[in-house]
């Protein structure tokens, strides 16, 4: 791996954020699309400003609830700062769109023509420190006998290619069901919210890493929640919605764990 040229300099910001890595709680919370930074090295990919602003670029309000909720949850985030664009953390590095050369209807004119080499230095380095960092959480969590429950946080857009999404969540897992399930049943018990199961996204082994990689290989209970942008854009919103999950989260794990996997 030495061999492989950096990709970050000395400006650039850091690959992920860990708040709360003395967090009490059996949850680990982690943002795969948390943030939207573009190594100086490529540029802004050929985008405008207002393209990286737009959800192509980043799971918008997702950092801000996730932050919220392992604030009061005293729970351990692990936040990944850089664009989907540059190398999608939630995607196996062999998938399709792990380096995105279109987005919804827009070409990304710096993912064009990437040669294997290209797309190693971007793994390199973003994607593996990343992994790195939840695998050596979840080893120390493990070595200390503690109890670890993986949420993996994401937010998606109302409109995609001109359709209306009705849901104001989703439920997202695969084949391990313990924590999910109790999740979605209580999310629609709560007045006013269609809640999607397995829906506006569903988790397989080749469109998804976080959750069969860190989750179900290691058997943890987990799940993958997936936002509404609009509802959680603003600070209120964000409140609101973790309001909701830090009430319903400990009562879908309680039912989690005391199943088998």
């Amino acid at each position: 791996m030495s061999d492989i040229p950096p990709l970050l300099g000395r400006d650039d910001p850091s690959v992920f954020d860990v708040e709360r890595p003395a967090g009490t709680s059996p949850f680990l919370l982690i943002a795969d699309h948390a943030g939207r930074h573009i190594p100086r090295q490529l540029g802004q990919l050929g985008l405008t400003p207002a393209d990286l602003q737009r959800h192509i670029a980043w799971d918008i309000g997702i950092a801000g609830l996730a932050g919220q909720m392992a604030a009061r949850l005293d729970a351990c985030l692990i936040r990944q700062n850089y664009s989907r664009l540059v190398i999608d953390c939630n995607r196996p590095l062999l998938a399709r769109d792990s380096i995105a050369a279109h987005s919804e209807n827009t070409t990304i004119p710096g993912n064009q023509d990437l040669t294997p080499a290209d797309g190693s230095v971007r793994a390199h380095a973003i994607f593996h420190p990343y992994h790195n960092r939840i695998r050596q959480e979840l080893q120390a969590r493990k070595q200390a006998g503690r109890v670890t429950i993986l949420i993996s946080l994401h937010s998606f857009t109302p409109v995609y290619k001109g359709v209306n999404r009705l849901w104001h969540a989703g439920v997202l897992y695969h084949r391990d069901t313990r924590l999910a399930l109790p999740l979605l049943d209580l999310l629609r018990r709560e007045p006013g919210l269609v809640i999607g199961d397995n829906e506006p996204y569903a988790v397989s082994d080749a469109t998804d890493y976080s959750i069969p990689v860190h989750g179900e290989r290691n058997g943890l209970p987990h799940v993958e929640l997936e936002i509404r942008q609009d509802l959680i854009s603003t600070a209120a919103g964000q409140r609101a919605w973790a309001d909701r999950l830090i009430r319903l989260l400990p009562l879908a794990a309680e039912i989690a764990l005391s199943q088998n996997a």
